[in-house]
């Protein structure tokens, strides 16, 4: 079905397995419904989210996208279900159940729905593993992973296997902010989490994949970050600047940041129509695909309008709309 494609949306899904494992202190999560179309995600008795209905449900996702004007969505788990804290026997467990929620939603409407499944990348063997059972038996279009995995950034030359495997299989990422760094900084609500600290976090992400090495290893390595690439746009500058006044940085990466950002992928979630004009003028208009973040309360409910208020003209608003994402994704 072609139209407008939505590269960041969530999925939770209805009900999780049993924890079967031997850690008594798993964060293992479950879900509480209400019987009204909510539920609570809770993890060690603890609410960690109440979530709608349609982060299952996609027949009513279906009637949303409709009001919105996307014609597809490309589903993704909500990024605490990656669950990189767990034992890899758990996490397998667990992130197979959601990969495979996910897929059955996809193979009951693919005209409409697309599918993204967790890898355990807590260890690389395994993810590597899992990334191929994505592709081949679920039939999902690639993965999300997190900017960082336990506080370890995904530019560390410990994750080399398995970018060089997501290379090898042509795979997707979309790579989405978790469990971001500097909380302990933030005054306020606990929902400043979302707001002020995930665009730090996924700046740090995307230049750990340029100043580790990353992308020049791998060029044809298929990879998008969330929320416009965070901070990065503004980081750029001074990378740049970096790479040419410092010599150990220059030294590090043989090509200037610039180079390696414009390569990447982008969604267009930064509220705001010359942010998002900033954001294209930095990284490309090829580059950049609507998210919504939906069916979360920080989603931008009109993704549409949002992209009109960039006044584009009507090429480059159909690259943003649909044609980057179908790139992107090898659709």
């Amino acid at each position: 079905m072609s139209g407008p494609i939505d590269v960041h949306c969530h999925f939770v899904p209805s009900q999780f397995p049993p924890y079967a494992g031997r850690n008594p202190k798993a964060r293992w999560p479950g879900m509480q419904h209400d019987g009204c179309g909510h539920a609570n995600v809770v993890i060690q008795g603890k609410n960690y989210r109440t979530v709608v209905e349609q982060a299952w449900d996609g027949a009513k996702r279906v009637l949303d996208m409709d009001r919105m004007g996307i014609a597809r969505q490309v589903v993704s788990p909500m990024p605490e279900l990656l669950s990189y804290w767990l034992d890899v026997e758990d996490a397998k467990v667990l992130v197979r159940h959601v990969n495979d929620e996910i897929a059955a939603l996809c193979a009951a409407n693919p005209r409409r729905f697309s599918g993204l499944g967790g890898v355990p990348l807590q260890d690389v063997d395994a993810a590597c593993r899992e990334l191929e059972h994505v592709l081949r038996a679920q039939k999902l279009l690639g993965v999300e992973i997190a900017t960082h995995v336990n506080g370890v950034s995904i530019g560390d030359a410990r994750f080399e296997p398995f970018f060089a495997e997501a290379e090898r299989l042509e795979a997707p990422i979309f790579v989405h902010a978790l469990h971001p760094a500097g909380l302990d900084r933030l005054v306020g609500p606990p929902a400043l989490e979302q707001v002020v600290a995930f665009p730090g976090d996924v700046a740090l992400g995307i230049a750990s994949m340029i100043t580790g090495g990353t992308l020049e290893r791998h060029p044809k390595l298929k990879i998008g970050f969330s929320h416009g690439g965070g901070a990065f746009a503004q980081v750029l500058p001074r990378l740049e600047h970096g790479w040419k006044a410092i010599p150990a940085v220059r030294d590090a990466i043989p090509q200037p940041p610039s180079a390696y950002a414009r390569k990447l992928y982008y969604d267009d979630l930064v509220y705001d129509a010359k942010s998002l004009a900033f954001v294209i003028e930095r990284f490309g208009a090829t580059q950049i695909m609507i998210g919504t973040d939906y069916p979360f309360n920080v989603q931008d409910k009109d993704p549409l309008g949002s992209l009109a208020a960039a006044g584009l003209d009507e090429s480059r608003a159909r690259l943003l709309r649909e044609d980057n994402a179908r790139r992107f994704l090898g659709l």
